[in-house]
């Protein structure tokens, strides 16, 4: 028989004349009631089943305890909820709610096969470990890491969960490129040094379209940042067309994706584009006499001042063609002084001209800044501290997946209400982070939410419009 573990007793500062003293044997509570709203949406777009299916198990069925969909989806909701390590893992086993929002049918354990592991429904860091860590080669023979991934099949998954999230084809999309930093702190498979970013790191490539990530490809750092962009492009926007053959599509980035083969891949794609331009000395000095007149002005109402210019434009070796270049003569006040920007595009002046492409067009991409910051520092998608670059872009998916999870709960539980647009730590923080204990019995499984929480009228809102019925057919 196991002996059984007395929690310490914390001691707190005491109230006047009584003390006041805690332990950790509350029983089955948790700190993450709201994640059964997460639960719904997961149920309404089957995300973590058809996550699952991108998966090859050779497990042994009938030595199997944990399901794979069951595995994936603990993994997926883990990291939405705020915990970003595997270890975290060897006690959210016990979180019944956890194992009943990851598809668990003995949400408290009891029926585990060993004695040492009842009470435990979930699997623990050692068994989630085997996802990442298994070799597709040697997987079929390996004693333990026998679940492998399918790379393409993720890929895919990704957009079309995005085409399923429009209830109707839309008249154009955007696709945002941006490439940023993942710094290493260890001795990782693919690590390298950055000059730019002054640190070893890996280089993710993101593409996105609104608030949806299509494609988080985790590469070394010493290539060039569009590296790869064509190749994933040209898979992306297949599938796109395969579903909306009519949309038109733009795509856009920075200047670090100005080369000729993005944009004469896109030109022969029927596809349109807008990037950012590096300045040179012969673009300031065609833009030197509006650059002047901005200067003149801003000293003369003490505002910034801008104007813009636009040319055809061709380099002297590196570009296949002469493109329309659109120039931003800005003048700062005070210190900053000269502000001159560029950005080369194949859409015609008749449509969009100077001013609204560069402000409207080219300036909407700084909202995909907030994608990747959502998933690097909310949903974790930096933690590749395991050794192989497969591993390690195994996590990344994951983290992916987890924002999947987010922007559908904002897309469709969360539209018209004031979080409509709130990022994954304030979603987490406002609607996940609810107190909870969860009561078993032989016909129903009872949640009893803190009654302080001070959010109620939303979680039911926010529930009642994922339990809905959706207005158009569901995915396949």
């Amino acid at each position: 028989m196991q002996p059984e573990c007395i929690p310490p007793q914390l001691d707190f500062e005491g109230l006047r004349h009584r003390r006041v003293v805690g332990r950790f044997d509350g029983g089955r509570l948790t700190t993450d009631g709201g994640v059964l709203l997460l639960r719904e949406v997961d149920r309404r777009f089957r995300v973590t089943e058809r996550l699952a299916g991108c998966f090859r198990d050779h497990r042994s069925a009938g030595r199997i305890e944990h399901r794979l969909e069951t595995l994936v989806a603990q993994r997926v909701l883990g990291l939405a909820a705020g915990y970003a390590d595997l270890n975290d893992h060897d006690r959210l086993r016990t979180d019944s709610v956890l194992a009943l929002a990851s598809g668990c049918v003995d949400v408290t354990g009891e029926r585990r096969r060993r004695a040492r592991d009842r009470g435990s429904a979930l699997a623990g860091s050692s068994t989630l470990n085997r996802l990442e860590l298994s070799v597709p080669e040697a997987a079929a023979g390996d004693r333990y890491r026998k679940i492998v991934a399918d790379p393409a099949a993720m890929d895919a998954l990704l957009v079309d969960l995005f085409l399923e999230a429009h209830a109707a084809p839309p008249g154009e999309i955007v696709l945002d490129l941006d490439a940023t930093d993942d710094p290493l702190h260890g001795k990782q498979e693919g690590r390298f040094f950055h000059g730019y970013y002054r640190t070893y790191c890996y280089l993710p490539l993101y593409i996105t379209c609104g608030d949806f990530v299509l494609c988080a490809r985790l590469r070394p750092a010493n290539i060039d940042a569009p590296e790869g962009s064509v190749a994933e492009l040209e898979r992306i926007v297949a599938q796109i067309r395969a579903a909306w053959p009519a949309v038109r599509i733009l795509v856009r980035g920075d200047a670090g994706f100005c080369r000729d083969d993005l944009m004469a891949w896109c030109e022969a794609a029927g596809l349109d584009y807008v990037f950012g331009l590096a300045r040179n000395p012969r673009l300031q000095r065609w833009l030197g006499k509006a650059l002047g007149k901005s200067r003149r002005r801003c000293i003369a109402t003490g505002r910034a001042s801008r104007r813009f210019r636009e040319r055809r434009y061709r380099t002297r070796t590196s570009w296949s063609r002469a493109r329309r270049v659109v120039g931003k003569a800005e003048w700062l006040p005070g210190r900053r002084g000269d502000n001159p920007r560029f950005v080369v595009t194949n859409l015609p002046a008749d449509q969009v001209s100077a001013q609204p492409l560069y402000e409207r067009v080219y300036c909407g991409r700084g909202e995909m800044e907030n994608r990747i910051k959502e998933q690097q520092l909310w949903l974790f998608a930096d933690r590749t501290s395991t050794a192989t670059m497969r591993a390690n872009q195994l996590r990344l998916t994951f983290a992916t997946f987890a924002g999947v999870l987010m922007t559908l709960l904002r897309q469709v539980g969360l539209q018209g209400t004031a979080l409509a647009r709130a990022q994954a730590d304030t979603i987490r923080t406002r609607l996940l982070k609810i107190g909870a204990r969860i009561t078993v019995s032989r016909r129903r499984i009872r949640i009893a939410f803190a009654s302080v929480y001070p959010l109620q009228q939303l979680f039911a809102h926010v529930l009642a419009a994922l339990r809905a019925p959706p207005t158009r057919a569901g995915p396949g």
